[in-house]
């Protein structure tokens, strides 16, 4: 099998962390910190090495990047949240 034809593990990697970036709360946050980091190694060394994945790599990257947004969102309502049930 040639190395072109081999679908690149960390573009399946950073795909998973990109997914329970979206799904897990409060620690999606990291995950999807770690998820974009990896996500964009992985794209640049598939550009080098020409390892199919670049989509998979792609996917993760966005699904990371809406696990942080939604993460985010979760950590402001929450303390939004505790805020005002304590000036009642």
């Amino acid at each position: 099998m040639s190395e072109q034809n081999q679908t690149n593990t960390m573009a399946g990697l950073s795909l998973t962390l990109g997914i329970l970036a979206i799904v897990l709360p409060f620690i999606g946050l990291v995950i999807g910190i770690i998820g974009i980091i990896l996500a964009r190694k992985t794209i640049k060394g598939i550009q080098e090495t020409g390892a199919s994945g670049k989509g998979m790599a792609t996917s993760g990257f966005v699904c990371s990047i809406v696990g942080v947004i939604i993460q985010c969102l979760l950590a402001v309502f929450v303390f939004l949240g505790i805020s005002l049930f304590i000036m009642v």
